[in-house]
């Protein structure tokens, strides 16, 4: 089974950091999640991203999403997988030179990376995209656009891969999306 990192912060998306978090651990995997600033045991607060026929997304209070690992003692060489939520985390989180470090990695060693909708931000500020089909949220396309990617417009519940990269617009695309990350695992 696969040892996974989720780079995650405060007003990550709920069900795009739970579901995968708890989907992947039922399947037998190991995920750390991690936060810059926090520790194991500290928590981030969730967002809840809903689509009700506005001209974005709402947003509402999510839960309180415990990591199990520290940020600053985390290697990635350790890992063989990323997961990069979405929600407002990356927006903040691509500011932050280690976190960029830190996913560099994973595409420097080919080694598989799952990100959703905003998580698209944090691709795109670490200079990976340059070259590759990427999905986000439609919002994110500009930013897959300018570092170089495509961005691919597909169904709200549909996911693509490309090499080692697999994204999806939202958490609607959980099935299809963890279904093909969890086939490059």
């Amino acid at each position: 089974m696969a040892k996974i990192l989720m780079i995650t912060g405060d007003f990550t998306e709920d069900y795009e950091t739970m579901v995968p978090f708890q989907t992947l651990l039922a399947c037998g995997h190991s995920v750390d999640a991690v936060c810059p600033g926090k520790r194991a045991g500290d928590t981030v607060k969730t967002a809840i991203h809903d689509f009700e026929g506005d001209q974005t997304y709402s947003e509402k209070p999510g839960h309180n999403f415990a990591l199990n690992a520290d940020f600053d003692s985390t290697d990635p060489a350790g890992y063989d997988a990323l997961v990069v939520p979405g929600g407002r985390a990356p927006e903040y989180l691509r500011m932050n030179s280690e976190v960029l470090e830190k996913v560099r990695h994973f595409f420097e060693a080919g080694k598989p990376v799952a990100a959703i909708c905003h998580g698209a931000q944090l691709l795109a500020a670490a200079g990976v995209l340059k070259g590759r089909t990427c999905s986000a949220y439609p919002a994110c396309a500009y930013e897959v656009a300018a570092s170089g990617g495509t961005f691919a417009d597909i169904p709200v519940t549909e996911a693509v891969t490309d090499g080692n990269l697999v994204t999806a617009p939202a958490w609607p695309a959980h099935p299809a999306w963890l279904k093909q990350f969890m086939a490059l695992l």
